[in-house]
């Protein structure tokens, strides 16, 4: 079997996850530039715990599609970088499990811990294992990358969207709130 060819066949796949991951980043930092205006209590170590990684996902699916691009001759090298990934995930995993538990502006659901513990401890996992198997079952090993590569994307895309919800309507939402009350009306004032 002929790697090239196995990985040329991805092509399109790491081009679409590739952009989009690029692009999330890139829409992230924004976001928080809007947000980092109106800071509250907290904010740094619960950025640390729900934030950062958010990045670290876009980032890794970004750092895949890439170097899954890259002209490789054997399978052996390319899986070697994507299993050190995936071992530096799980290893990631941990800290940001600390973090949650270590900060105090959030009480963490079952929906955080699923989409900041469980499922990217998958996909760092599936990318560990599929390192092994990339010698001998190129095939296979190419489609667990590429669906670690995806469900790292789609992580990323609904913590994204989870935390600047949460920072807009939850967050923001109280702050405005308390500031309206504080403010008199054109009532008070006369």
């Amino acid at each position: 079997m002929n790697v090239m060819s196995e990985l040329a066949k991805w092509d399109n796949f790491y081009v679409i996850v590739g952009s989009a991951a690029g692009a999330l980043i890139g829409l992230q930092f924004v976001v928080i530039a809007l947000i980092a205006e109106k800071p509250v209590a907290g904010a740094a170590e619960a950025g640390a715990a729900f934030a950062n990684p958010t990045i670290v996902y876009f980032s890794v699916a970004l750092f895949l599609s890439a170097v899954l691009h890259a002209p490789w001759q054997t399978i052996t090298i390319v899986a070697a970088l994507w299993g050190l990934v995936g071992l530096g995930g799980v290893a990631y995993t941990v800290i940001v499990v600390w973090r949650m538990r270590k900060q105090t502006a959030y009480k963490p659901e079952f929906e955080d811990w699923l989409f900041h513990v469980v499922l990217p401890l998958a996909a760092y996992a599936i990318l560990g294992l599929s390192s092994f198997a990339a010698p001998s079952h190129t095939r296979q090993a190419l489609f667990g990358v590429g669906g670690a590569a995806l469900l790292l994307l789609f992580i990323g895309i609904h913590n994204a969207w989870d935390n600047i919800s949460y920072n807009v309507l939850v967050i923001h939402a109280g702050a405005n709130t308390v500031q309206r009350k504080n403010k008199p009306n054109s009532k008070e004032r006369n």
